[in-house]
């Protein structure tokens, strides 16, 4: 909730100046508001959905963990303040756990309840308000928003897609799915797809991981989850624009069109340019990590790319990493949490209509 209502917030506040009409519409863009409504009430109503979901989710595994391996008989206040922690946690995409030993969720591997329940609390906090909400007032596809149409049609591509190569490139790795029945296999690989994209929780081992999942890994971490929820990435919205533009330069259209609708240049450029940017600074903080640690290079590439996308995820090599590969991560970890967000408001605001146009001239592509 925080991070959704509070991130945008503050961009206005350091300022030191009053919000006029073209603030209320970038923080209302940003924190996923559908009109030009009051932004405490918008906020008002990001609580009581935070709320509600941390709450189902906290009541259906404080009865999981209560009857788990980690936990005592039902009723037991250590299950049910399990629940609380890990529901919280999960929806807040933060992927804390209180296992320890760096298990993660490695206990409940075979718990059915456990992981979908947290990968529903993941998935919900990584679409975020705007998008829950349009869906669940408007309900028929046809009434949605293009935006809602893009993040859950794109999140449920990347879900089923992701999940489909992990279990494919890990189906017979014993160090992971391989030593796990088939429904388990399907449900792990599942739970990582979703995982990946926004959350550090996992019930596998990471470092032992084919390096072509590690690949796939990069690639969920990198994207992350929707604009103005509680996930990381260059966003959903950002891939998905970006996929759309390239997909009508191919059929030949002269814009950006999904779902009978048109997308601005203007919002296909912001979106090039996060991406750019981002893939930029996922290289420096590589070769960075590359400078200062011994690992190999997937393994710090993987950990730069799950630092900007603050989820957490590690082959292992975060214990081991020097104290100027710590500051890094942590940067890494600061900037990805900031970095596209603060952009695309910086983009927008430095928009300025002009009243002219300069002549066109081509230049070649390819």
């Amino acid at each position: 909730f925080g991070i959704m209502a509070g991130s945008t917030l503050l961009l206005f506040l350091f300022v030191g100046r009053r919000t006029t009409l073209r603030d209320r519409v970038l923080v209302q863009e940003s924190l996923g508001g559908l009109n030009l409504g009051s932004v405490t009430s918008l906020v008002k109503r990001i609580a009581i959905f935070t709320i509600v979901c941390e709450l189902a989710g906290a009541i259906v595994l404080g009865i999981a963990f209560t009857s788990g391996p980690e936990a005592g008989p039902p009723g037991d206040p250590l299950g049910i303040w399990w629940g609380v922690f890990h529901s919280i946690s999960a929806f807040n995409n933060a992927g804390f756990d209180l296992t320890g030993g760096f298990r993660s969720l490695g206990p409940f591997v075979d718990d059915w309840v456990v992981l979908l329940t947290i990968a529903a609390l993941l998935t919900a906090g990584g679409l975020g308000f705007a998008i829950v909400g349009d869906a669940l007032v408007k309900r028929r596809w046809s009434r949605m928003a293009l935006e809602t149409k893009l993040v859950l049609a794109t999140t449920a591509a990347l879900l089923v897609g992701g999940a489909g190569m992990i279990g494919f490139t890990e189906w017979s790795n014993p160090a992971t799915l391989g030593a796990l029945p088939s429904d388990q296999r399907i449900l792990n690989a599942l739970f990582e797809s979703a995982t990946l994209r926004t959350a550090g929780f996992t019930a596998l081992d990471t470092g032992a991981f084919a390096e072509a999942t590690l690949f796939v890994a990069m690639a969920l971490m990198f994207i992350g989850g929707a604009s103005g929820s509680t996930a990381g990435g260059i966003k959903v919205n950002t891939f998905s624009v970006l996929l759309i533009a390239i997909a009508s330069t191919v059929r030949g259209q002269p814009s950006a069109q999904a779902f009978g609708r048109r997308i601005q240049h203007a919002i296909v450029y912001r979106a090039l340019a996060v991406a750019l940017l981002s893939i930029a600074f996922v290289f420096v903080i590589g070769l960075g990590l590359t400078l200062t640690t011994d690992a190999t290079f997937v393994q710090t590439l993987f950990e730069a790319v799950s630092a900007f996308g603050t989820v957490g995820a590690s082959t292992g090599i975060t214990p081991d990493l020097t104290d100027p590969a710590r500051l890094i991560t942590t940067f890494a970890m600061f900037v990805g949490r900031l970095g596209p967000l603060t952009l695309v408001l910086a983009l927008a605001a430095r928009a300025r209509p002009i009243p002219y146009r300069p002549a066109i001239e081509t230049v070649r592509i390819g």
